[in-house]
C-alpha cells in the first residue's frame, strides 16, 4: 500500500485531494520556515454567521483554523527532503510531533463536524492497491495519526462511473452505496478539475416537503493546471461551508444545479462560504525547482505535496 500523510485541522475530507494526479516533480521542501504571530482567534476566520443547523447539535466547541495537507510516497520515508540539493545532512532532524489523544465516541458525528477547538487533528491517508481490481479502483483509508491509529474513513472509486466518483464510508469493509455505513461521496466533473463532497442525504429530486432530507455539500475543490504544464506549480481552491457563532457548520443544501458551493464561488456569492487556497511554492535557483517548506513532514519531492491555507492567515 502506498502511504500518504495529511495534517488536517478541519473536517477530514482532505481525502478529495488524493485523486489529483500521479506525476512527480521537484516540489522539494527547502524554503526557510516563516514565523507568523497569530494574534486573532483562528475560529473567527471560519465564522460566517448563518442560522444554526437543524440537525443534531454537537456539545463541543469546534472551530478549525485552516488546513495543511501533505502527500508523499513511501519509498524514501526514512529520509527528510527538507534540505537543499546535495547539502550536508543537518544534525538536527525535524520530526513530526505525535497527534494528541482524541476520543472518538461517535465516529459518524466526529468526521462530519469541524475539528475540536484548540486541537490539531493529524491524520494519515493510506492507499491500498492490492487485490484483483484495486490497481484500477484503489481503496483509501483515513486514520488518526497517533498511537491508537483510530480508523476514521474509507473511500473507493465507484465502478461504471463516467467521472471520478468515490464512496466514503465509516466502515473499512463496507463501501456499498446502500450500506448503513455509507456517509458521503466525492464527485468530479467530466474534466476532473472540479470536485464536490456530499454527505449521505438524498438527491434534491427525492426531497421531503421541508427539504430536511436533502444532502449537504461539505466541500468543493477547484483544480487548475499551470501554464507550464505538469512541471509547474498547480493551483487548488477549496470551498467549504462557514460556521455559525456556535462553531457549527452552516448547512448548504442545493436545490438544483444552479446552487451549491461551486456555483456560489463562481458567482462570488460567498455568504456562509469560506474560500481556501494552496500555498504557492517559490522557485529555488539552487535546486532548479519550485519549493515549499513542510517542516520535516514531506519525505519525497512530488507535485502532489500541498498546503491549504486561509488567505487572511
Amino acid at each position: 500500500a502506498n502511504s500518504t500523510q495529511c495534517c488536517v485541522t478541519m473536517s477530514p475530507m482532505s481525502l478529495t485531494a488524493a485523486t489529483s494526479s500521479d506525476e512527480e516533480d521537484d516540489s522539494d521542501s527547502s524554503t526557510k520556515p516563516i514565523r507568523s504571530e497569530k494574534k486573532k482567534n483562528p475560529a473567527s476566520l471560519f465564522q460566517t454567521g448563518g442560522d444554526p443547523p437543524k440537525e443534531k447539535k454537537s456539545k463541543k466547541k469546534v472551530p478549525p483554523k485552516g488546513a495543511e495537507s501533505e502527500e508523499e510516497t513511501p519509498e524514501t520515508q526514512q529520509k527528510n527532503s527538507n534540505k537543499k540539493g546535495k547539502a550536508k545532512k543537518s544534525k538536527k532532524k525535524e520530526e513530526r510531533p505525535p497527534s494528541p489523544v482524541i476520543e472518538v465516541d461517535n465516529l459518524e458525528e466526529f468526521v462530519l463536524q469541524p475539528a475540536p477547538q484548540g486541537v490539531t487533528v493529524k491524520c494519515r491517508v493510506t492507499r491500498d492497491k492490492k487485490g484483483m481490481d484495486r490497481g484500477l479502483y484503489p481503496t483509501y483509508y483515513l486514520h488518526l495519526d497517533n498511537d491508537k491509529k483510530v480508523f476514521l474513513l474509507a473511500g473507493r472509486k465507484r465502478k461504471k462511473s463516467k467521472t471520478s466518483n468515490y464512496l466514503i464510508s465509516i466502515d473499512p469493509t463496507d463501501l456499498s452505496r446502500g450500506g448503513e455505513n455509507f456517509i458521503g461521496k466525492l464527485r468530479s466533473n467530466l474534466m476532473g478539475t472540479r470536485f464536490t463532497v456530499f454527505d449521505n442525504g438524498a438527491n434534491p429530486d427525492r426531497a421531503n416537503a421541508d427539504w430536511s432530507n436533502v444532502r449537504q455539500e461539505l466541500s468543493a475543490v477547484v483544480y487548475e493546471t499551470n501554464v507550464l504544464g505538469f512541471k509547474g506549480p498547480r493551483k487548488m481552491t477549496v470551498i467549504i461551508p462557514g460556521m455559525n457563532a456556535d462553531c457549527e457548520r452552516v448547512p448548504i443544501r442545493p436545490r438544483n444545479d444552479n446552487d451549491g458551493l461551486l456555483m456560489r464561488w463562481q458567482n462570488r456569492n460567498m455568504d456562509n462560504v469560506i474560500e481556501l487556497h494552496n500555498k504557492a511554492p517559490v522557485w529555488n535557483d539552487e535546486t532548479q525547482s519550485y519549493v515549499l517548506n513542510f517542516h520535516g513532514r514531506v519525505t519525497h519531492a512530488s507535485v502532489k505535496n500541498f498546503q491549504i491555507v486561509h488567505s487572511s492567515d
